[in-house]
C-alpha cells in the first residue's frame, strides 16, 4: 500500500474514531437527560397522586393536571396520546395491586422488589425499572408510602422516546460517516501534497545511476522550511554534488588517459628498442637506459599526483587547527634541501581550521612550483601567510593573461613550462584543497616580473591571533 493511501486511511480512522466518540457521548448525554426528565415527571405525578388520598375523583384531577411525561415528543403516530398519559396503580403491603387511573394498561404483576418496597419500605423510597405490557415499553417508578401503607407505581410509555432517540442515533451515525469521508478526502489531499515531492525524490534516487535528474528541480517550492522541503533541498544539494563529482571523475579519467599515453608510448618504444640492445653502440645504449629511467620516474610521479588529486577532496581526514606559517616553513626547508633555493617567510601567528595533510600538500606545491620557475639570480622566493591567505611570489617568466585563466586546470602546462619536469597537476591540487576549505586559488603577474600564486581559505575558518 502506498504512503498516500496509508495517510488517507490514517486520517479516515482518526476522523471515524473522533466521530464515534463524540456521537456516543452525545447520544448517552441526550438519553440520560431525557430519561432523567421522564423520571422527574413520574416523581411529580406520584407526589400528586399520593396527595389525592386514593380517591378516584382526586386522582383523575391530578392526572389531568400532571405535566407532560413525554418531553420533546411531537411526532404523530398511532397511540401517541394514549402513550403520553401516565398509568397509576397502588400496591398493597401484601403485594396485591389495584388500578388508580390512566390508560388500562396490563402492567405486569409487581415483582418481588416492588412487593418488598410496599411492605417494608420507608416513605419516599423508590426505584425505576422498564417493563413491557401489550407490546409497549413502560418506564415504571415504584415509590413506598411507608408505615405499611403499600406503594404507588406510576408508569409511562417510552416507545416514542426511544423512537426519537433511535432517529437521533441514525443522524449521529450519518454525521459520523460524513466526517469520516471528509477526513479521508482531506487525508488524500494532504497526503498527495506531501508525497508528491517524496515521489519525485524517489524517482530522482532511482535515476542517480543513470545521471538523469530532469524534473527534480521542481520537487518543491523554494524558501519553505518544513521537513519535506528541507529533505528536498538536501536531496537536491546531494544530487548536485554527485553530478559534479561524476563529471569531475570523468574529466580526471579522460585527462589521465591522455597524459599517461605519452610516457607509456615512450616506454613501449624504448622497450621495443631494447630487443636490439646488443646491436647498439655503448653511447646509444646509455642514452636509451637514461631515457627509460627518466620516463619511468616521470610516470611514477604522474601516478602519485593522480592519486593525490583523486583523494584531495574525498580523503577522510579530521579537521583541526593548522598553523599555516609552520607549514610554509617546513615546505621552504624541503625546497632548500632539494634545490638550494632560498625561501623568505613572512607569516602571522593565526591558525585555520582545516585538514593538515591537504594544506601541507597545497603549500608545498606552491613553493615547489615557484622554485621550478624562479630565475637563477639568487633572489629568494617570497612566501606570505596572513589571515588564512598563502601567497607565493617568484621572479620567473610570469603568467600571461591566457595562462592565468587555465593555470589551475588539470594537466594544463603553459608554453614556458613544457620543457620543465612536471605533470600539470600541482596547481590543480592547490585549487581543490582551497575549494574543500571554502576558499579559492588565485594567480596573477608580479609587479617587476614573475608570478604571484596562492590560495585563501574561508574567513570563518580563520582563528583569532595576536596580530
Amino acid at each position: 500500500m502506498s504512503l498516500r493511501s496509508r495517510l488517507a486511511l490514517a486520517f479516515a480512522a482518526v476522523g471515524a474514531l473522533v466521530a464515534a466518540l463524540v456521537g456516543m457521548l452525545s447520544y448517552d448525554a441526550v438519553r440520560d437527560r431525557v430519561l432523567a426528565e421522564i423520571d422527574r415527571s413520574l416523581r411529580s405525578q406520584t407526589t400528586a397522586v399520593a396527595g389525592a388520598g386514593g380517591q378516584a375523583t382526586a386522582v383523575a384531577e391530578a392526572l389531568a393536571q400532571s405535566p407532560d411525561l413525554f418531553p420533546g415528543a411531537d411526532l404523530p403516530g398511532p397511540g401517541d396520546e394514549e402513550e403520553r398519559r401516565p398509568v397509576v396503580r397502588a400496591v398493597a403491603s401484601d403485594g396485591t395491586s389495584s388500578h388508580l387511573g390512566g390508560p388500562a394498561a396490563a402492567l405486569p404483576v409487581p415483582d418481588a422488589a416492588a412487593r418488598a418496597l410496599a411492605a417494608t419500605g420507608t416513605a419516599g423510597e423508590s426505584f425505576t425499572t422498564e417493563v413491557v405490557a401489550d407490546g409497549t415499553t413502560y418506564r415504571l417508578l415504584t415509590t413506598a408510602l411507608g408505615s405499611g401503607r403499600g406503594a404507588l407505581q406510576t408508569a409511562v410509555g417510552v416507545d416514542q422516546t426511544y423512537h426519537v432517540l433511535h432517529g437521533m442515533a441514525m443522524e449521529i451515525t450519518g454525521a459520523g460517516l460524513a466526517v469520516t469521508l471528509v477526513a479521508a478526502g482531506t487525508g488524500l489531499l494532504v497526503a498527495g501534497r506531501i508525497t508528491r515531492r517524496l515521489i519525485l525524490l524517489t524517482e530522482a534516487a532511482e535515476t542517480v545511476g543513470a545521471q538523469d535528474h530532469t524534473g527534480f528541480e521542481d520537487a518543491g517550492p523554494a524558501g519553505r522550511r518544513d521537513e519535506v522541503s528541507r529533505l528536498t533541498a538536501s536531496f537536491r544539494m546531494m544530487l548536485t554534488r554527485l553530478t559534479a563529482a561524476r563529471e569531475a571523475q570523468e574529466r580526471l579519467v579522460q585527462d589521465a588517459a591522455h597524459e599517461l599515453r605519452t610516457p607509456l608510448t615512450s616506454l613501449l618504444t624504448n622497450a621495443t628498442v631494447l630487443r636490439h640492445v646488443a646491436e647498439l653502440a655503448p653511447p646509444a645504449r646509455e642514452r636509451l637506459l637514461d631515457d627509460l629511467q627518466g620516463e619511468t620516474r616521470e610516470l611514477g610521479r604522474l601516478v602519485d599526483e593522480l592519486v593525490e588529486l583523486a583523494l584531495a577532496g574525498g580523503r577522510d581526514e579530521a579537521e583541526e587547527p593548522v598553523d599555516l606559517g609552520a607549514v610554509a616553513r617546513r615546505a621552504a626547508r624541503r625546497v632548500y634541501r632539494r634545490t638550494g633555493r632560498l625561501v623568505h617567510i613572512d607569516a602571522d601567528d593565526r591558525q585555520v581550521i582545516g585538514r593538515p595533510q591537504a594544506l601541507e600538500r597545497a603549500v608545498g606545491n606552491l613553493v615547489e612550483n615557484a622554485a621550478k620557475f624562479a630565475a637563477d639570480d639568487g633572489e629568494p622566493i617570497e612566501v606570505r601567510v596572513e589571515r588564512g591567505t598563502v601567497t607565493v611570489s617568484d621572479r620567473g617568466p610570469g603568467i600571461t593573461d591566457t595562462d592565468r585563466a587555465r593555470v589551475f586546470d588539470r594537466f594544463y602546462r603553459a608554453d614556458t613550462a613544457r620543457a620543465l619536469p612536471g605533470s600539470g597537476l600541482g596547481l590543480a591540487i592547490v585549487r581543490d584543497v582551497a575549494d574543500t576549505h571554502g576558499g579559492t586559488a588565485f594567480a596573477r603577474p608580479r609587479p617587476g616580473g614573475g608570478a604571484t600564486v596562492g590560495f585563501v581559505v574561508a574567513r570563518s575558518r580563520v582563528l583569532p591571533g595576536s596580530r
